[in-house]
């Protein structure tokens, strides 16, 4: 876990990986939840059967959206900006590939750098640009630029 202390120490960041998270299993009943949730049951993503003889993977895939969705608790669990804010949001995403799959049983990590850090008329926004690993695979499941907001 890095403690970025100081609004000071987060703007020094910028263009700099600042963290990486741990694996996460991404586990099929996550995925069967994330389907009920969104109402995707596409069965690439719910029927384990049928994914081991048609799906070029010979298993079930998580949604990307569901990997997007994760951006935000595996920061939490590997970083931590401190400072007296109102409130922290989600602000939007000014780019996403979902460049490789993540079956079933997967595990993914983050890395989180960096972009952008602006003063904004009620805090900050900050833009960083994410990859999302997938354990033992050359291309990454994800590629991001998430743009977040703290607010004093």
């Amino acid at each position: 876990m890095r403690i970025i202390e100081t609004v000071e120490e987060l703007r020094s960041l910028v263009g700099h990986e600042v963290a990486v998270g741990e694996w996460f299993t991404v586990e099929q009943s996550r995925i069967d939840a994330f389907a009920d949730a969104t109402g995707d049951h596409q069965w690439i993503h719910r029927d384990v059967e049928r994914a081991k003889t048609e799906s070029p993977f010979g298993c079930t895939i998580a949604h990307g959206f569901l990997t997007l969705s994760l951006l935000s608790s595996l920061s939490h669990d590997c970083f931590e900006i401190r400072g007296d804010f109102k409130m922290r949001i989600n602000y939007g995403l000014n780019r996403v590939r979902f460049a490789a799959p993540v079956l079933a049983g997967s595990r993914i990590r983050p890395r989180f750098t960096l972009q952008t850090f602006e003063a904004i008329e009620e805090g900050y926004q900050l833009v960083w640009a994410v990859i999302v690993e997938v354990e033992n695979k050359q291309k990454p499941a994800l590629y991001a630029e998430w743009l977040v907001r703290l607010y004093l």
